[in-house]
């Protein structure tokens, strides 16, 4: 079968989200660019999903202790804890998650990613303020851009890349400069645990999803003990919506959300089968060239649009089975390269800082090599009314107890000295709720992490 290279049909509008070609956010023509920003800025308005994906993060982001009722959290259970982990899986699922929500609001809508390894200058048109800069000030992110620590090296990558053991792998990219690195470069809300208020975040963990799911397609050995991940258990509840049950194992392979990844100028869509599952209409959008071939199905009953600005290629190995709808249409607006003005399209932004978290909780910096050699008892009483005791089973020469509200504000701070039996005093004042207790060595290393109540 000869390529089929189809360069101009028709311009057709759409108002059905969509499944995504993810692409490099240097990729994007500058109309998604507007709309991306503009999806930002429109999902802070009503039910907020910005601010309910970032405070979930912070409430269930390394919490191991019996007070967690599900028994769960999102960050660091390796290499401890592999009953736990979910950080690869749980992230892939909240990216979906966003957007989904944004291809809501415009079908052609895909979270780009950020190449960290290789985009790494402080005047990047990341930071322009008519791309993300404008976010900082107008939703009090404080960042700190190359102030804390280093973005990972392409070196870096090539060598957790080629990590063969799964385990090894996630603890090691979570806890290392590939995934930790942005968070402490950016500083701000990016090095806290609320970082999903930053839609930087978002270019980040689609990058380390996209280094997850090429090194997935290499290895093919990705695997959870967890059958269920929370937010995603099935009783969560969003905008009056319960989200579904996923299991992580469920989702291995990228295809089963209809996500691919463009690199240098070429999609490749290969190995999926349209489902409609998710939307009425799969749509892929890229500005260069869509290639498709290799077992990429269109049954019949399905319904799958590709648009592209320049190309779209039909290798041996797609169908579009009879009583399918397929269309291949080229955006003919932008081919035209009209200004921005002239389509319509305007920045459309909101000023709507998050509540003042005061002091921020720099957890990337905190839980780089996580290990306790000093065991303890479980701070007691929890619930607590006034006084929180902790025994440890030998003596810490120096240290720092410090107690969190779910906002990141430091509510307490105590240091310690020569001591086994900790006594945090004079609690009665603080609100009912929920806490986070710290405990830090002299050398600033984490030796208790904890959820504690007050009454």
């Amino acid at each position: 079968m000869k390529e089929l290279y189809i360069l101009i049909l028709l311009f057709l509008g759409s108002n059905l989200y969509a499944q995504a070609i993810r692409k490099n956010y240097l990729e994007m023509t500058e109309t998604e660019k507007v709309n991306l920003v503009n999806a930002f800025y429109q999902l802070r308005t009503g039910a907020d999903l910005v601010n309910d994906l970032a405070n979930f993060h912070a409430t269930f982001f390394n919490l191991d202790d019996s007070s967690n009722p599900t028994g769960l959290d999102i960050h660091f259970n390796l290499p401890d804890e592999p009953e736990r982990d979910i950080f690869l899986a749980w992230h892939r699922r909240q990216m979906f998650e966003m957007e989904q929500a944004m291809q809501k609001i415009d079908s052609n809508l895909s979270l780009p990613y950020w190449d960290t390894s290789m985009d790494q200058s402080l005047s990047s048109p990341l930071w322009n303020q008519n791309f993300l800069g404008q976010f900082n000030n107008d939703w009090g992110l404080d960042r700190d851009l190359g102030d804390f620590g280093s973005l990972p090296t392409p070196q870096e990558i090539t060598d957790v890349q080629a990590i063969v053991d799964f385990l090894v792998y996630s603890n090691t990219f979570e806890r290392g400069t590939p995934h930790a690195g942005p968070h402490r470069w950016v500083g701000g809300r990016m090095r806290s645990s609320a970082s999903p208020r930053d839609p930087v975040f978002y270019f980040h963990h689609t990058n380390v999803d996209r280094l997850w799911a090429a090194w997935q397609e290499v290895n093919q050995s990705s695997t959870f003990q967890r059958t269920s991940m929370i937010r995603y258990d099935g009783t969560y509840v969003f905008d009056g919506k319960t989200l579904p049950l996923v299991n992580p194992n469920d989702i291995l392979n990228i295809r089963f959300f209809g996500t691919f990844y463009a690199v240098d100028g070429l999609s490749k869509l290969d190995n999926y089968t349209v489902s409609n599952t998710y939307n009425i209409q799969e749509n892929f959008y890229y500005q260069f060239t869509i290639q498709a071939g290799n077992n990429f199905i269109i049954p019949s009953g399905s319904d799958c649009k590709f648009e592209s600005v320049n190309e779209i290629i039909l290798l041996p190995g797609f169908e579009a089975n009879i009583g399918s709808s397929f269309k291949a249409v080229i955006d003919i607006q932008q081919n035209n390269k009209l200004s921005i003005s002239k389509r319509g399209d305007e920045i459309v932004r909101n000023r709507i800082p998050f509540e003042d978290v005061g002091e921020l909780v720099n957890v990337y910096d905190k839980f780089d090599n996580l290990e306790a050699n000093i065991y303890f008892s479980e701070p007691f009483p929890n619930p607590f009314l006034n006084k929180i005791t902790i025994h440890l089973t030998e003596k810490i020469n120096k240290g720092e107890v410090i107690i969190y509200d779910l906002m990141g504000r430091i509510i307490k701070k105590q240091k310690v000295y020569k001591i086994d039996k900790i006594e945090i005093t004079n609690l009665i004042e603080l609100a009912h709720g929920i806490y986070i207790l710290y405990l830090f060595d002299e050398n600033n290393k984490l030796l208790i992490n904890k959820k504690v109540i007050k009454m």
